[in-house]
């Protein structure tokens, strides 16, 4: 089953100043969304691999668009994150069956690496909602400059019968990072966390 796709909306959010200061170089980081219908809404189905065949198909296609969309190849990405929101005919498992089981191998394949988890955060709601995608370093958690998150919205989605899903992408950490921690020079990119 292939995603029945009403829209996709590609967000990039590029910060040059924090605090009075100049961010050099500025902080991007890219959303792509996809609003799909829900073949599962109204019913409960036993049997969730249709959407986590979606979801294997969306990693891919919505990675390829936040990357294009900040002009990187996809080595150059820094962190990563994904979201997504069921209206209200839908169930949380819906958003689980297209976030976990194969979504992250495209998302990694596209980056060419990902050592790290890909953070995520689903919720049910109707349009206009948002969604906070949350963000991690994509080859080492540990790496404190890179906890943040990308809020984006669609003002008409989700429908009670679709699905938003959204992939984000970064070119970079948060705007003046000082927290201390893993910093990206010291990263191994083993096992995921250092």
């Amino acid at each position: 089953m292939s995603a029945v796709i009403r829209k996709i909306v590609t967000v990039v959010e590029e910060t040059c100043m924090e605090m009075g200061r100049t961010v050099t170089p500025s902080t991007r980081r890219a959303a792509a969304i996809a609003v799909i219908e829900n073949p599962f809404a109204g019913r409960y189905v036993e049997d969730l691999s249709p959407l986590i065949a979606i979801g294997e198909e969306l990693g891919d296609l919505l990675a390829r668009k936040a990357v294009a969309a900040l002009g990187i190849e996809g080595a150059k990405a820094h962190s990563y994150g994904k979201a997504a929101a069921v209206g209200e005919n839908g169930e949380l498992e819906h958003a689980a069956a297209i976030l976990h089981p194969k979504m992250g191998a495209p998302v990694r394949k596209v980056l060419g690496k990902g050592a790290a988890l890909i953070p995520s955060s689903k919720k049910r709601s109707g349009p206009g909602t948002t969604l906070d995608i949350p963000l991690g370093h994509k080859d080492a958690a540990f790496v404190r400059s890179h906890f943040d998150g990308m809020e984006v919205q669609i003002n008409d989605a989700p429908r009670a019968n679709e699905i938003m899903v959204a992939v984000a992408i970064t070119d970079s950490g948060r705007p003046l990072p000082r927290v201390g921690g893993l910093t990206v020079p010291e990263i191994k990119g083993e096992d995921g966390l250092r």
